[in-house]
């Protein structure tokens, strides 16, 4: 009987001895597999549409195109996009919460321990969550200024999708949600596809990002 198929992950930083040391590390891992690298970010998209991984590690700035950019091109350009995590200096950048809105999974710092960071691989990969809620709920309040009217989505919500929208944005998957509500995951899945839909974005970050710029978790 064989196991699950290794975590593929493509790395993306324009310092080469950056990408060596992630390799080393996530490599040492039974369960990752590095399948490819990136020196700049328009590399970064050829990289991904190539090997087509579950995870990419993707540094803000970058030739070419920048981390953000790159993000965006890799998730709108496929049907099955990866989880992507920023990769950055500083937490609470301006350039990190871009990163989100276009719909990275979390991000995680470069000064980061090896464990934190072969985690942070596995929880984007093998779960629906985003990674350190907490920090992109202090970006949103740092980076953006909650709508004072909002917008018409808001009032489309049903009091459940509420409920889910706001455990989504506490970092909670589908599963947690649904021992948290005690229904289905299937009926979770379908309440999370409501709330994309009535938002208007495409995945759960975008979703979170327009929860908090709309006013929606205003003390939450």
């Amino acid at each position: 009987m064989t196991g699950p198929a290794p975590i593929r992950v493509v790395l993306a930083d324009d310092e080469r001895m950056v990408r060596t040391a992630l390799r080393a590390i996530l490599s040492a891992e039974p369960d990752l597999e590095v399948v490819g690298e990136a020196a700049t970010g328009s590399q970064a998209v050829s990289v991904v549409r190539e090997h087509r991984p579950d995870v990419v590690l993707m540094d803000v700035r970058m030739p070419e195109i920048d981390g953000i950019r790159a993000t965006e091109q890799i998730l709108t350009g496929l049907d099955d996009p990866p989880r992507v995590v920023v990769v950055t200096t500083f937490e609470n950048d301006s350039s990190v919460y871009d990163a989100l809105r276009v719909g990275a999974a979390g991000f995680l710092l470069k000064r980061a321990e090896a464990e934190a960071l072969v985690g942070a691989v596995r929880l984007v990969a093998r779960s629906d969550s985003l990674l350190f809620p907490e920090a992109v709920r202090a970006l949103a309040a740092k980076h953006t200024r909650a709508s004072r009217t909002p917008p018409p989505w808001v009032a489309r919500l049903t009091g459940r999708e509420r409920e889910v929208l706001r455990h989504m944005a506490a970092g909670r998957t589908n599963a947690e949600i649904a021992g948290l509500l005690r229904v289905g995951p299937a009926t979770v899945k379908t309440h999370v596809a409501q709330v994309l839909a009535k938002t208007g974005t495409r995945d759960r970050t975008q979703a979170v990002i327009a929860a908090y710029e709309s006013g929606f978790l205003r003390g939450f």
